[in-house]
Parts: structure tokens; C-alpha cells; sequence
């Protein structure tokens, strides 16, 4: 028996090997195959019954031993449909059993594969490339949540997404602590902000009553005199050089014309000491050269202003006007002595305070006013109920500054336009009728989360009511050299209706929906499928398996992660493959020699025989 059984073992061995030599061919073969699990050999003795002392080494036989859990590398794709599971798990796919019309009809046996490569057919399908269709579960767009757990064949129609109305608008934005209005002037407390006086219809809050008339004031340039100190009160107007006086002399045909209009007042000037004396025009102020000063001068200034309340002044140079509360204060000379002080033809200043109760509105006739007196604050474009773009534009008016002293806070209002091209007295702006005040650190006190813009309507266009939401700190207000706001967010969640353009799959393993309308929609979710028993599903062509009862039903739910535009490669390592060849190469020629040796002993035992 020992000769005759070791030729049926070695026979064994070269079948064993061979069907090793098999595995190996196929695994080198499939190693460029996307997502291909290669099959490994294994062997097993088969040992006959004898006693102890006559225990054999016994025959072989071999079989497979899958690598279904063992994951190639994910390599990404340009393909935006391609997708990879990162961790355990198998699509779950199924096969058409036929076509009518075009069309698969699919027999609802599932099937499962690593294989990602899909792409949409022309019936709206994901196939990957050995033909097999993709499963999931749908989204309902309106939640964003999977409709059911049970997968389905996926399929995505070239329907059109219906428009859906704006109803809410998502800011974020940083308003410069002092705003470059148009009409901004560093020199001039408060000039940066809505000022209620310069309006007929006052567009602050509704119903905010006006603040009383207040004094203003407006500091000119630090200069000084021909003897080369800074110019004070006692600094004559005229005088000779190295002396305490302008640096360029007032003359006798000088003016200074205070106001405006019918109630303009002048300041005029003559020289006793050249034999000059004062003149008889009406409203007209006269001050001798000879003597005036430049307290003189503003004295007059203040009498023809008719301020009475504070005094201007001057100190360390600079020339302080102040426009008391009767009446704003406009200066207007071409004198070069006027200049040498420090000032600048045309001086306007304007009262603090002053208006009327706020209405809310900006109307057509003071929308130029408005725009100068305020800051953008970005735009948006909203949707009404049948989808119609309504451009949303925003602006902001600060109208009161903690630098104007006690009792003043950092307070803005909000804006959005209602009408373009409004004239007179049609409404062009609304206020959001919302005072935002901010505390000493830039942080919005107290806080507002959101509000409702309600029936907010842009050019006779209705959107109803929508909310606006800033979050807890969406709103902030910091130095900002630039003097603007910075927006940081201005979305809303409306859009026209659209018509589905391309698909994609995410990194959260859905399926995304690009629609003309510029919007990305997610339509549904991917199905992961494990098992318990993976390395026991059989395989079948195309990379895909099926389910057996040493693999378990799928479970869904517990699979590893979707990489959206990725592929995964064969799990088959070209170096180990050829060290396994040589391997099974060695060990197949063993087993030749050994049925060569045993034919010669048994040629032998016949040649006694003989």
C-alpha cells in the first residue's frame, strides 16, 4: 500500500495545487478589477483510520478561503457618481432579468458587490460596470430624513423640483463701529450718523419720538501764528511779522458769510488804523483789523449763528466751532486769513437731534438722503410662492454713538428696500422696526435672535412673512477700518422651481440632486449591507455575490462609510501572488518527483518479478 498510496497522495497533491495555481492565475488576472476580493487556498490533510504506530502523513485536498472582508485601497475619481465604502459592508444591487421597452424589469432578487463604479443610464439609473443596478432608501426633500429602511432600486427622473417661497433669512454680519457715510466727516461728532432732522417722514422706529436740538461742533486744523506758537484767542487777525498774529493777514475786502438764503448774516472787516471805519450793510457784523482777534472772530460767529448755548473756542491751536441749538451752522469764505485758521470753505455743521416721531419709511423724494446717511448691508435673492426672484437688498443707519457722551448708545437700524423707483412720497425703504444696540465689547445688548419681516413685499411683489435670524452672536459691531459691513451670512431658503441637471453621491453616502436652479437636493441614501458570515456569501460574476445561510440574511444600518467620487481597488497584491506562484510551482514539481520516484519503484519490484 505505502508505493500505491503515495501515488494517489502525490496525485492528490498535483490536483491541489493545481486548483492553488488556479486561484493565483485568477487573482493576477483580476488585479486591475475594481473592487475585486481575491480568493486564497487553503489546504487540508486527509489522514486514513490506523493505529497509533501506523499513522500516516495521509493525502491533501484543497479549497478556497475568501477575502470578502478585506478591503483594497479607495483611490479618488473623477467621476462624481463613483463611490467607495470605507470599513465592512456591500452595496446592495440588483440584476435585471430582462428588458421590455427598454426598460429593465428587475426579478427583486438582491445581490451585493464592492464594486462602485455606477453612472446614470439613460432611464435614470446608477449601473456600475459589470451591469448591476444600485439600491437605497428615497429622502424626502422637504425633512431631508430616509422615507422607510427597506432598499429599493434607485431611479431619478428628469422631473422639476418645485419652487418653494422664501420664509426665512439666515444674517451674520459685523457693522463698522463708525460707518464711512457719504456724508461722514471725522471732524464733526456724530456726522456718521442718520441724522431724523434732514427728513420730512423721520425713517428711524415707528413711533421714536425725536430727540430735542443739541449742540454740535466742528474742530479745524492745528496752526500757528507768524511768531510761530499756536494760535489762541488773542491771536490777532492782521499784524506784522513774528508777531501773534494769523499766519495770513484778513483784509478789508475779506467776508465770512454765516447761514444760508434769506437769513444768510455776514462778517465784514475794516482797518482804523489805516483810516478805515465800519460799514452800514444790514446784517452785517464789522471788526477792525487794527484790533480783532480771533476770540473777536468767533464771538461774531456764534452771535450771527445765534448760539448762545456753548462758545466756540480755540485751544492748543485748533479752532472749536459749535452751532448751539438754534440753528445749524454753514461758513463760506474765500479769505485767505480764513484758511490760516485752520478751516475750510464751505463749514457746515448740524445740530445733533431734531425731526419729527419715525414713521419706519424712507419715502422716494429722501431716498438720496438716506443712501447717504447709511451703509449696505448686502443683498439677497428671495422667492414668493411661484418661485419668482425677488431681489432683497439691505441697509443699516446708525443713529446714535456712545462717543457722543452720557446717555448715548451704539444703537443701528435695519433696512430693506421695498421700491427702486419710488418718487415722492411712495415708501422706497423700510425700517425692520428694530433698535440693534450694541455694548462697550461690540456685543449685540440685549440680544436679538430674530424677528419677523412681516408681508415683507419688494416691488409689488408679495413674500409674506419672513423670519430673519441672526443667532445669539450673528451680529457684532468692531472697528473697521474700511468703515462698511462685513456680512458673513445672507442665505435664505427659497428657490425657483428647476429641473434635475447631474447626480452625485457624497461623503455621507447620499445620492445629491443638481438642478438648473442652482440648488443641491438630496434624493436619496445609499444602501450598506453586512453580514455576519460575509466570507461565506458566493461569489458570482461581475463582482458581486449572493446571500447563503452560512452568511446570514443583510443587515442594514451598521456599514462602514461612503466616500462620494472614489473607487476602490482589488485587494490583490501582484508581489505576495508571485511569491505564491513560485510556491505552488515548487510545490507541484515535489509532488511530480515524488509519483517519478514511485514509478520506478514499482518498475523495479516488476523486473524481480521477471
Amino acid at each position: 500500500m505505502g508505493i500505491f498510496g503515495a501515488l494517489t497522495t502525490s496525485v492528490a497533491g498535483l490536483r491541489a495545487n493545481s486548483y492553488a495555481l488556479e486561484n493565483i492565475s485568477g487573482n493576477i488576472a483580476n488585479s486591475q478589477t475594481t473592487a475585486f476580493k481575491r480568493v486564497d487556498t487553503s489546504f487540508l490533510d486527509l489522514v486514513p483510520q490506523a493505529g497509533t504506530s501506523q499513522q500516516v502523513a495521509g493525502s491533501v485536498t484543497s479549497e478556497s478561503r475568501l477575502t470578502n472582508t478585506l478591503s483594497g485601497s479607495v483611490q479618488s475619481a473623477s467621476v462624481s457618481t463613483y463611490m467607495a465604502i470605507n470599513g465592512e459592508g456591500f452595496f446592495a444591487v440588483q440584476k435585471p432579468g430582462s428588458f421590455a421597452d427598454n426598460s429593465p424589469v428587475f426579478t427583486g432578487v438582491n445581490n451585493y458587490t464592492r464594486r462602485g463604479d455606477f453612472s446614470l443610464d439613460k432611464n435614470g439609473y446608477l449601473v456600475n460596470g459589470a451591469g448591476y443596478y444600485l439600491q437605497g432608501v428615497a429622502i424626502d426633500p422637504t425633512t431631508g430624513n430616509p422615507v422607510g429602511s427597506t432598499p429599493t432600486v434607485l431611479k431619478f427622473q428628469n422631473d422639476f423640483l418645485p419652487s418653494q417661497a422664501t420664509t426665512k433669512i439666515s444674517y451674520r454680519a459685523n457693522l463698522a463701529s463708525y460707518p464711512l457715510t457719504t456724508k461722514h466727516d471725522t471732524s464733526v461728532a456724530g456726522s456718521e450718523l442718520l441724522r431724523a432732522a434732514d427728513f420730512t417722514s423721520n425713517p428711524q422706529v415707528a413711533g421714536t419720538a425725536p430727540p430735542p436740538f443739541g449742540d454740535n461742533t466742528k474742530v479745524g486744523l492745528q496752526k500757528n501764528s507768524k511768531a510761530g506758537t499756536a494760535i489762541t484767542g488773542a491771536t490777532l487777525l492782521k499784524g506784522a511779522a513774528a508777531t501773534n498774529s494769523a499766519s495770513a493777514d484778513f483784509t478789508i475786502t475779506d467776508t465770512i458769510t454765516v447761514g444760508s438764503g434769506g437769513s444768510a448774516k455776514t462778517i465784514a472787516f475794516y482797518d482804523s488804523g489805516a483810516g478805515g471805519s465800519a460799514g452800514a450793510a444790514p446784517n452785517t457784523t464789522y471788526l477792525d483789523l487794527a484790533t480783532a482777534t480771533v476770540a473777536n472772530l468767533l464771538g461774531a460767529i456764534d452771535t450771527a449763528n445765534g448760539n448762545v448755548t456753548t462758545p466756540s473756542s480755540v485751544a492748543s491751536g485748533a479752532i472749536t466751532l459749535h452751532t448751539g441749538i438754534a440753528s445749524d451752522l454753514t461758513l463760506t469764505s474765500t479769505s485767505a486769513g480764513f484758511a490760516s485758521l485752520g478751516l475750510t470753505s464751505p463749514v457746515s455743521v448740524v445740530r445733533t437731534g431734531g425731526g419729527t416721531v419715525g414713521t419706519g419709511q424712507v419715502t422716494g423724494a429722501e431716498s438720496q438722503t438716506f443712501l447717504d446717511e447709511s451703509i449696505s448691508g448686502g443683498a439677497t435673492t428671495a422667492y414668493d410662492g411661484s418661485g419668482a426672484p425677488v431681489n432683497v437688498q439691505f441697509r443699516w443707519a446708525k443713529i446714535d454713538s456712545s462717543t457722543l457722551g452720557t446717555g448715548h448708545t451704539d444703537t443701528w437700524n435695519l433696512f430693506y428696500q421695498v421700491n427702486p423707483g419710488a418718487t415722492g412720497t411712495q415708501v422706497a425703504w423700510q425700517n425692520v422696526n428694530t433698535n440693534f444696540s450694541f455694548n462697550s465689547t461690540g456685543q449685540m445688548n440685549p440680544v436679538i435672535g430674530q424677528l419677523t419681516l412681516s408681508n415683507l413685499t419688494v416691488s409689488g411683489v408679495s413674500l409674506g412673512n419672513v423670519t430673519m435670524s441672526f443667532g445669539t452672536g450673528g451680529l457684532t459691531q468692531f472697528a473697521d477700518t474700511n468703515g462698511n459691513v462685513q456680512v458673513n451670512q445672507l442665505q435664505q431658503d427659497g428657490y425657483a422651481a428647476g429641473q434635475l441637471v447631474s447626480v452625485s453621491v457624497s461623503n455621507e453616502g447620499r445620492v445629491v440632486g443638481s438642478y438648473s436652479n442652482g440648488r443641491n437636493i438630496d434624493l436619496a441614501e445609499v444602501s450598506v449591507a453586512t453580514f455576519n458570515g460575509a466570507n461565506f456569501l458566493k461569489r458570482i460574476d461581475g463582482g458581486a455575490f449572493e446571500v447563503t445561510n452560512e452568511s446570514g440574511e443583510a443587515l442594514f444600518g451598521k456599514g462602514g462609510s461612503i466616500s462620494g467620487s472614489s473607487l476602490e481597488s482589488s485587494n490583490t497584491d501582484i508581489a505576495d501572488e508571485f511569491t505564491k506562484l513560485i510556491v505552488t510551482q515548487q510545490a507541484y514539481s515535489a509532488n511530480t518527483k515524488v509519483i517519478t520516484t514511485a514509478n520506478t519503484m514499482v518498475q523495479d519490484l516488476l523486473n524481480v518479478m521477471r
